[in-house]
């Protein structure tokens, strides 16, 4: 089997960045693929990707990323997806996922607390976070309950980076967070 793609997924403020970092790291050849990255290469025309009207180019979006996810693991990255992949978004990767069966797929969905969430969010300063309550706490809702995904939650609620990175590799170790084709 190739290197894999790990999507760690959650809302804003769940830690997901941090602990893509430090996740990544623990490979010796590693990928991380920081999703917001992927809405800055639009140069014109951008919707903020948590308005209705943005659906169309949400897709488009996530559909390079998925692309660029399996295209580094087919050589030999794993590969750590960093972003707000909610399961109406999984199936660009199941999609890819069939199309390289040699690589495994691992969603992880890192969840603390609405307070939390929002605290953790709303202290980041870097030049475009999202910063703004309603968004922020409309998308915590979108993961409060993930379905048939649920198992894939991790509540890291007043956990440290490292606690949550290392409870992440264990889920990658176990594989008790993978997708099947048939997912």
């Amino acid at each position: 089997m190739t290197a894999g793609v790990i999507i760690l997924s959650g809302p804003p403020g769940s830690g997901k960045s941090t602990v893509a970092a430090l996740h990544a790291r623990t490979y010796p050849r590693a990928v991380h693929l920081h999703t917001d990255d992927f809405w800055h290469f639009i140069a014109a025309g951008l919707i903020p990707p948590y308005e209705p009207a943005s659906r169309s180019q949400n897709h488009t979006v996530v559909e390079v990323i998925a692309g660029a996810a399996y295209t580094y693991a087919q050589g030999g990255f794993t590969t750590i997806v960093d972003g707000i992949v909610g399961p109406w978004m999984l199936d660009h990767y199941l999609a890819q996922a069939r199309q390289h069966r040699d690589v495994a797929l691992t969603y992880v969905v890192l969840r603390a607390g609405r307070d939390e969430t929002l605290a953790r969010a709303q202290s980041r300063t870097a030049p475009a976070a999202l910063v703004d309550e309603q968004p922020i706490l409309q998308l915590w809702d979108q993961f409060a309950e993930l379905g048939p995904y649920e198992h894939h939650a991790l509540d890291t609620s007043g956990e440290s980076a490292e606690t949550s990175a290392q409870r992440v590799a264990d889920a990658v170790a176990a594989t008790t967070h993978r997708l099947g084709i048939g997912t």
